[in-house]
C-alpha cells in the first residue's frame, strides 16, 4: 500500500535510490562524495522525510532517518545512507568487508500526525513516535511486525527506547503521533 501523502516512485526510481544510497557508503569509505546523476526525476527531487536501514545477515546493522522534510529526497537517502553506516551510536563504523554483505532497505515516510488515542496506532500499517518527559523515541511501520508485537508491546518498548518506564506512553504529557511509509530494499 502506497501511503497517500508519499511520492509514487517508480521501480525505476526505487532502484536509483538504493544505489545513491549505496555509492554514499562507498564513496565515503573511499574518502570521497557520491556522484549525483544529472537525470533525477522530480520525485527525487521533491522534499521527503525517509530513513535508510541496513541489515547484515538478517540483523539490523544501522538506521538512521529523518522524521520532517528538509531537504530533496535523493540527497536525504544518501545523508542517512552515511549516517546509518557511520553514525549510528548502536554500532561501530561499517567496514568494507560487511558492506558486501548488507542489505540497503529505504523508507520514505509520510508526515507524522498526532493521534488522540493509542486505539488509533495501528500495527503494521502506522510508525509510530512517543514524546513525553522531553525524550523521544520512533518505530517504522515494521518494526512491530518483524518482532511480533501488538499495540501495547511496541507502545512498551518504544518508551524504553526513549528512556522511559514502561507504560510512560500512557502519561497524560505523553504525544503520539502516526506516520506510513513506502519501504523497498536491495
Amino acid at each position: 500500500m502506497i501511503p497517500k501523502d508519499n511520492p509514487v516512485l517508480s521501480n525505476a526510481e526505487k532502484k536509483q535510490l538504493l544505489i545513491l544510497a549505496r555509492a554514499a557508503i562507498e564513496s565515503a569509505m573511499e574518502g570521497g562524495h557520491p556522484p549525483i546523476p544529472e537525470d533525477l526525476s522530480p520525485p527525487l527531487r521533491e522534499e521527503h522525510p525517509c530513513f535508510v536501514s541496513l541489515h547484515l545477515r538478517g540483523k539490523l546493522r544501522g538506521c538512521i532517518g529523518s522524521l520532517e522534510a528538509k531537504e530533496p529526497l535523493y540527497r536525504n537517502v544518501i545523508n542517512n545512507a552515511f549516517n546509518a553506516a557511520f553514525k549510528d551510536p548502536r554500532f561501530p563504523p561499517l567496514t568494507d568487508k560487511e558492506l558486501t554483505q548488507t542489505r540497503i532497505e529505504v523508507s520514505v515516510l509520510t508526515p507524522a500526525r498526532e493521534i488522540a488515542s493509542s486505539d488509533d496506532f495501528i500495527v503494521g500499517l502506522h510508525g509510530i513516535i512517543l514524546e513525553a518527559d522531553g525524550r523521544r523515541a520512533v518505530f517504522l511501520p515494521q518494526v512491530a511486525p518483524q518482532q511480533n508485537w501488538d499495540r501495547q508491546t511496541t507502545l512498551n518498548h518504544l518508551a524504553r527506547k526513549a528512556g522511559l518506564p514502561e507504560e510512560a506512553w500512557r502519561r497524560p504529557n505523553a504525544r503520539l503521533k502516526v506516520f506510513e511509509s513506502m519501504v523497498f530494499s536491495e
